[in-house]
């Protein structure tokens, strides 16, 4: 085969001599058969061999030479001809050529001589169209009239000569790449031309025999209308009109969709660009700021996110990993300097003895644990911990007072209690008690006379906590309950027929009722009343007070029906040619108060989002079933319009409501890939249902024709929008229901999910000690946690056991829309309290600072992605502000101050949410991978780095189902120099410093594949993060004898969970459907860090099944504490 393919080469190369040389006739029409038949057959490579040897120039020399010859010798021209057209397609350079050998009128000159022969004329088109590839080339065709030429061969329909006017359309649509000829077609009348020789093949090709005609005349309207004067000229024209009614006459056919996508793109394009429909694109809500400092910012993506200001071409989904690497490899640092570099301190050196206070644990006195029994201990430490605002040692960096912030120009009081509250503790108490009830229940542990001195100190509270039980939901508060529940929820629970129930019953008809762990609606209220909000938030979202339990499976990734993003981008064209049909009914702005507080129209839905983490601009009802919806931008900021909350009630059931979000951002979403917004029924949550659901149909994400001046838009030029479409049914009628980007997760949750961890730890076992680290520009405090081990004993072995711990510093939330990682985060820090043994072990071994929220004001106010300044808080750790950014001053205060104490973190990690990928990974920091990516040469010798940074992703990927190692990237950007990630690993020197992702949507490996992730998903890998942690730590320190035992119990045999990589691969593949449902019920069953599964309840499993069945997914198996008896059955 070898020897074959070099005598072609060398017969390739004695056929151009020939070619070059000879004048003979005979010679050149056997050397010009020869090469026919050479590239005729094969690949790609003879034609790209003949090029590279000068096959093309050879080519246009000869056809020069026939050319001139009189009269034409139609037996040469001919096959030259077809050579050139097919060499030429391969040929990048062929138009230069052309230019070169100044064959263009050679060209020009055949075709008009052949009008009336349309053999000889195809193959002259052909040629013309490949010369016309090459932009200079196209434009000097032009010029030269070739446009002219091609409109008289292109007619109307006819059956005659098809071959001829396709190839005149091909050349046409060539040359109308150029700019300059499509002003010409444009100022020569070919546009409206175009249009009626398309109406007219449009109309008579009944069979659909010539789609590539119709499509082609499509392609020259979609190039001449890339400037705009073709597209103010095709408007004119009546061009959309024209495309919408041919193309509803071809969504019958699928044969048609080559026509229906290029026409339904020439319609999107030449849609009239509008602005918003708002009075301004900035935020609803400012913030003063100290110092008037300007809080614009800039357009920046998050972690791993690219932004890309491209056309889209075509409905097709398209993946943008390419992309990304290509400017990640950009954009990767290769100065070794820099990389190797450790900044100066940036604050004097004496200000981080402050820090000391937040490090107690280091100089905590023990002494007097052995004398106290324990259950005065349990009732002092619930007494010094339970729901509160914990005292903080750094004051505010800031002396702005809530109450001057502005809610469009007026005034705001600030958040606080009615007086008269105080005179209502009583009724709320007796609630309280009956939650701790509950929770006692579920604690085995817990004995009657420490409920009984629960149940005293309710009444007997600190009167320096007592402010919380002021804040609480009261008697006095049931106008607040009766809105939230009547006159749509009080049926589900006031069945007497005698008599109705008052408003203070039914809440606690409702509160008997309610049971979620780890939440209580009593101390998420109190904790919402303390919380300061801009616009002074008087109202509770219903899923954030109730409460939400994961639903019991997962939800595939939904399967993208064929043509809805062309049905929506028709149906938006609709608007434009028939707005006779269009409402426009506003029925919700958030910058027109008024517009809330009058009653809806009949048969409108009713929306609102001035609530915790609500966000929801404005509602315009476009048909019956159909609203427009427009996202609030960041405080102090025109952008990051992304993420939503709101309420919607007044609904009709079984009716498909279409939603469509128009003033998104981002340039492609997971939405598009199978992702669900996620959706919460009030009257689902009180039938026993309380839980958010993927829902929505339909789906699609797409540009619009929606655009953001540069002056309006903080100086970023042309900014596009994109919409966000989706359909609902809701399941009830005139229910009230909740839809989010993503589960919320608000700051309240948060703080009375810290309460509630706080109130059933054990005191004996887990130190759990929560500071404000500072207050916010918004006056919010920012917890600090610090969980770890108590000491065994008082003695002196243990007490330096307990100081000795390395520390892991973990974060969240610094990107308020990322809600995914607060869901981590609450998995984490459950897990680190848990009595789970991993969990007890894990304590003796690490002391954990966490940081659950960086962004608590972000979040309050519905932010995507700023605090109250307008900035990106993780584009600051850099050279953060006291005053504008006082959660990252003082977190990497913290840090240096350990590190100046020679206690640097182990690992650091800080959460997020990945919106354009899937996944959980990490990204981390490594000099030698970036070098390589970027290409540098690197000398071993004189950079050295410990490989360590690669061993908690490589665990993480073998105990933790959603986490894959091959998404993590060690690459270190420019663009992120300043992130936690990068900052931390440099200035601090830890070495394992991440940036744990979370995808929005699902996996595309292991376990969760083809899955939409949820909570329960989400608290999981918070969860397998501390094993991962745990594994680490006996991989990379030394540990004691002890401690390797109590690890080898309970982590059994190593090669089970090390073997899980290789066996995941066979047990992911569904080949058999009962044992793909089995075997996911039988991992959820084991999943939980907080169920004790039993032997026995494995055993009845086990054997209800045949053996053959879990044979492939043993190794779940390894992550249960029963697994040695399990296995000794």
């Amino acid at each position: 085969m070898l020897t074959n393919f070099i005598a072609v080469q060398h017969l390739h190369e004695e056929n151009f001599k020939l070619s070059q040389s000879s004048c003979d006739k005979d010679v050149i029409l056997n050397i010009l058969s020869v090469l026919t038949d050479l590239l005729s057959l094969g690949t790609g490579r003879r034609i790209h061999y003949v090029v590279s040897k000068g096959g093309s120039e050879a080519l246009l020399q000869a056809l020069a030479t026939a050319a001139r010859t009189e009269p034409p010798d139609h037996g040469t021209l001919l096959p030259l001809l077809r050579l050139l057209a097919r060499v030429g397609q391969r040929d990048r350079k062929f138009g230069l050529k052309v230019q070169k050998a100044e064959a263009t009128d050679i060209i020009l000159s055949l075709a008009r001589r052949h009008l009336g022969h349309h053999l000889h004329l195809t193959h002259c088109l052909w040629v013309l169209r490949v010369c016309a590839s090459n932009v200079t080339t196209g434009a000097m065709l032009g010029i030269n009239g070739a446009m002219e030429l091609l409109f008289k061969v292109i007619t109307p329909y006819s059956k005659r000569h098809v071959r001829t006017v396709r190839a005149a359309i091909g050349a046409l649509a060539a040359l109308l790449k150029s700019k300059s000829n499509s002003r010409r077609a444009v100022n020569r009348g070919y546009l409206g031309e175009l249009l009626r020789l398309y109406q007219d093949w449009h109309r008579n090709d009944v069979s659909n025999n010539y789609i590539y005609i119709r499509r082609g005349l499509l392609l020259c309207l979609k190039y001449i209308t890339n400037i705009q004067l073709g597209r103010e000229t095709f408007l004119g024209s009546r061009g959309m009109e024209i495309l919408f009614t041919s193309v509803q006459d071809c969504l019958s056919c699928k044969n048609l969709d080559p026509i229906i996508t290029t026409a339904t793109h020439i319609l999107r394009k030449c849609y009239p660009k509008e602005h918003l429909p708002v009075v301004t694109v900035r935020s609803s809500y400012s913030f003063p700021l100290p110092g008037n400092a300007n809080a614009e910012p800039l357009c920046e993506g998050s972690e791993g996110d690219s932004e890309s200001e491209g056309e889209e071409e075509t409905e097709k989904d398209w993946d943008n990993e390419d992309v990304e690497s290509k400017e990640e490899d950009c954009d990767l640092e290769t100065d070794v300097n820099k990389l190797r570099s450790r900044p100066v301190l940036d604050r004097p050196e004496q200000e981080l003895e402050k820090y000391e206070a937040l490090c107690a644990e280091l100089s905590q006195n023990f002494q007097e644990l052995e004398f106290e029994s324990e259950e005065k201990k349990s009732l002092e430490d619930r007494t010094e911990n339970l729901p509160s605002a914990p005292s903080h040692f750094i004051p505010s960096a800031t002396s702005v007072k809530y109450p001057n912030c502005r809610w469009r120009n007026q005034s705001v009081t600030e958040m606080g209690p009615d007086p008269g509250e105080q005179d209502f503790k009583v009724p709320f108490q007796s609630w309280r008690k009956k939650e701790e009830c509950i929770w006692d229940k579920n604690d085995e542990k817990r004995d009657i006379a420490e409920e009984a001195q629960n149940k005293d100190f309710c009444e007997e509270e600190d009167p320096s906590r007592s402010h919380v039980s002021a804040f609480c939901p009261l008697p006095k508060d049931a106008a607040w309950y009766k809105k939230m529940f009547y006159p749509h929820c009080e049926a589900s629970i006031n069945a007497s027929p005698e008599g109705r129930l008052e408003s203070s019953d039914i809440v606690r008809n409702l509160l008997e009722k309610h049971h979620i762990p780890f939440h209580s609606p009593c101390f998420y209220a109190a904790r919402a009343k303390c919380v300061k909000s801009i616009p002074g938030y008087r109202e509770l979202a219903f899923p954030d007070f109730w409460g939400h339990q994961p639903p019991p499976s997962s939800k595939p990734v939904l399967e993208r029906k064929h043509g809805v993003q062309r049905d929506r981008v028709l149906d938006d064209v609709r608007r434009l040619i028939q707005p006779g049909d269009v409402i426009g009914r506003t029925v919700f702005d958030l910058d027109d108060p008024s517009s809330g507080s009058s009653p809806a129209a009949p048969g409108c839905l009713t929306f609102f989002s001035k609530f915790e983490s609500g966000n929801l601009r404005k509602a315009i009802q476009v048909r019956e079933f159909e609203y427009d919806l427009m996202m609030n931008a960041d405080v102090n900021s025109s952008q990051h319009h992304q993420w939503f909350y709101f309420e919607v009630r007044d609904m009709k059931s079984a009716v498909p409501y279409r939603f469509n979000i128009i003033n998104c951002e981002k340039f492609n979403s997971q939405f598009n890939y199978g992702m669900q917004l996620v959706m919460y029924s009030v009257r689902e949550a009180l039938q026993g249902r309380p839980r958010w659901i993927r829902a929505g149909q339909d789906i699609c994400y797409y540009k619009n024709h929606y655009r953001c001046s540069a002056a309006a838009g903080g100086g970023v030029r042309g900014r596009f929008y994109y919409t966000l479409t989706f359909s609902i049914k809701f399941p009830h009628k005139d229910d009230v229901c909740y839809l989010a980007y993503h589960y919320p997760y608000t700051y309240s949750t948060m703080m009375s999910h810290l309460d509630i961890l706080e109130q059933n730890r054990n005191p004996k076992k887990v130190y759990w000690r929560q500071q404000t680290l500072c207050q916010t520009l918004g006056g919010n405090p920012c917890p600090l946690l610090t969980i770890t081990a108590m000491p065994e004993s008082e003695n002196r072995h243990d007490l330096e056991q307990f100081c000795s711990r390395p520390y892991v510093f973990l974060t969240a939330r610094v990107h308020p829309g990322e809600s995914n990682s607060s869901w981590v985060m609450k998995g984490t820090l459950e897990f680190l309290v848990s009595s789970d043994p991993i969990a007890e072990l894990l304590r003796k071994c690490f002391i954990f600072k966490i940081v659950p929220m960086l962004n608590p004001d972000g979040v309050i106010n519905g932010n995507l992605r700023c605090s109250l300044s307008g900035d990106d808080l993780n584009r600051q750790w850099l050279t953060p502000s006291s005053q504008l950014h006082p959660t990252i001053y003082h977190a990497k205060g913290l840090l240096y101050y350990l590190r100046s104490i020679g206690r640097a973190p182990l690992v650091f990690c800080d959460y997020h949410g990945h919106s354009q990928k899937k996944n959980v990974f990490l990204y981390g920091c490594s000099i030698k991978e970036t070098l390589w990516q970027a290409g540098c040469m690197v000398d071993t010798a004189v950079v050295t780095e410990d490989v360590g940074y690669r061993t908690l992703p490589k665990i993480l990927d073998k105990v933790a189902p959603a986490f894959v190692m091959n998404s993590c990237s060690f690459l270190v950007e420019k663009s992120r120099a300043s992130t936690a990630r990068v900052v931390v690993w440099k200035e601090m020197g830890v070495l394992r410093s991440y940036t744990m992702e979370s995808t929005y949507c699902s996996c595309s490996h292991g376990l969760y594949r083809g899955l939409q992730l949820g909570t329960q998903e989400l608290e999981e890998m918070g969860s397998k993060f501390c094993l991962g942690l745990l594994i680490l730590h006996l991989k990379s320190l030394p540990c004691s004898k002890e401690l390797m035992a109590q690890a080898a119990l309970l982590l059994d045999l190593e090669e089970e969970i090390t073997d899980r990589a290789q066996r995941i691969s066979v047990f992911l593949i569904p080949d058999c459907p009962p044992t793909w449902e089995i075997c996911w019920q039988w991992q959820k069953l084991i999943s939980c860090p907080h169920l004790c599964c039993s032997c026995a309840t494995l055993r009845q499993v086990v054997c209800s099944h045949p053996p053959s069945i879990f044979q492939d997914c043993l190794w779940i198996l390894a992550l249960t504490r029963d697994l040695k008896s399990f296995l000794s059955f």
